[in-house]
């Protein structure tokens, strides 16, 4: 067993970061979402056959990239390619 001696104790929080914790913090104004968002991105909710997510997540995976990625890829090309039609 390894005594308490071989680690350094935890510095209190006043001397750490110069105050003391509060007791409660007012999270009301909060936002919630990701920390950082990403520049260029703009964040959607879509419904999309379970097969086609399915097939996006293998193909994403075997390539070693987010399945988003891989979607967004695919919208990408398929805009730039003006033969393939956007209605069926």
């Amino acid at each position: 067993m390894i005594g308490s001696e071989s680690f350094p104790r935890e510095k209190p929080a006043e001397t750490r970061q110069g105050t003391t914790m509060r007791k409660e913090y007012d999270f009301s104004k909060g936002k919630r979402g990701p920390a950082v968002e990403s520049p260029g991105k703009t964040r959607i909710t879509i419904m999309l056959d379970n097969d086609i997510i399915e097939s996006f997540r293998a193909r994403a995976e075997a390539r070693g990239i987010g399945y988003q990625t891989a979607i967004n890829e695919a919208l990408r090309a398929a805009l730039n390619d003006e033969n393939v039609p956007l209605t069926a």
